[in-house]
């Protein structure tokens, strides 16, 4: 194994917001071994603080779910690819043809536009006060959409995303991560997690058989079919693990650490796989 890619809330980030010291344990041999390390997250570049307190200057960093690369050491935004105004636009009229009582978002290269009413339950997502959201504006033009949000209080997420998914595609890509709240993420049409973390892992010259990757929600899906060793957690989405090959014990049992321990104590000739959440 070459490459250790790995999604962070609810995969190595616990409910409580912290990193096991197990799991940090378990990522510093494993790059002591020569092993590439890529964290692969929803999170825009301004919530990676637990990855900078854990790891400290790792290296790169895929954010908001593909859309962008940002060097963690130097501090330094690499790329990113946004979204059309027009297409936003276009966006928020099909959701709210659907949900008329939806409340957007959007997350730009430099920081948050909130619209009317998304921030009512902001601790639920992680929001701070941000500028307020006009779709229109020079500002988030200039700034660059990387991820536009959307929030449902009447449908699950799941719901939300099937009311309205099939009807964005040709506009956006769309997803969810969150548990507890329905809060659709959406980038360019052409990101996802995958995309980023293949071209990231072809400008190291590997290919998709020496990536292990974990991952616990649907915005994980395309992530872990790609890898050639693809990790759902035990206590993530359903769909995560009907998308994975192989699935790990929950965040709160370090499964992480104990498959990548596994494999760097070579106790198996194949990555190790967990039936369930209560294995040990």
């Amino acid at each position: 194994m070459r490459l250790v890619a790995s999604d962070l809330d609810g995969t190595i980030i616990r409910a409580d917001g912290s990193i096991s010291a197990r799991t940090i344990e378990a990522f510093n041999r494993a790059r002591a071994a020569g092993m590439h390390i890529v964290f692969v997250t929803g999170r825009p570049v301004r919530w990676l603080d637990p990855v900078r307190d854990a790891f400290g200057q790792l290296g790169t960093v895929i954010c908001s779910n593909g859309a962008v690369l940002y060097d963690l050491e130097a501090q330094r935004l690499l790329s990113a690819k946004t979204i059309a105004p027009a297409d936003l636009v276009l966006a928020q009229q099909i959701i709210l043809r659907a949900e008329p009582g939806a409340t957007f978002a959007a997350e730009t290269t430099r920081g948050l536009h909130l619209g009317e009413g998304f921030a009512e339950h902001s601790q639920a997502v992680g929001t701070e006060s941000g500028t307020l959201l006009e779709l229109g504006s020079a500002q988030l033009q200039n700034e660059g959409v990387v991820k536009f949000l959307a929030k449902s209080r009447t449908r699950s997420a799941d719901d939300f995303l099937d009311a309205v998914g099939d009807s964005l595609r040709h506009l956006v890509s769309v997803t969810h991560s969150a548990f507890g709240i329905s809060l659709l993420e959406m980038a360019h049409v052409a990101v996802d997690k995958s995309v980023a973390l293949r071209d990231y892992a072809a400008g190291l010259g590997i290919g998709p058989a020496e990536v292990i990757a974990f991952g616990d929600m649907p915005n994980d899906l395309e992530m872990l079919s790609w890898a050639g060793h693809g990790y759902a957690m035990a206590s993530g989405h359903l769909a995560a693990i009907a998308a994975a090959s192989y699935r790990a014990p929950g965040v709160e049992q370090d499964g992480v650490a104990r498959v990548l321990e596994q494999i760097l104590d070579r106790d198996a000739s194949r990555p190790w796989e967990s039936s369930g959440p209560d294995e040990r």
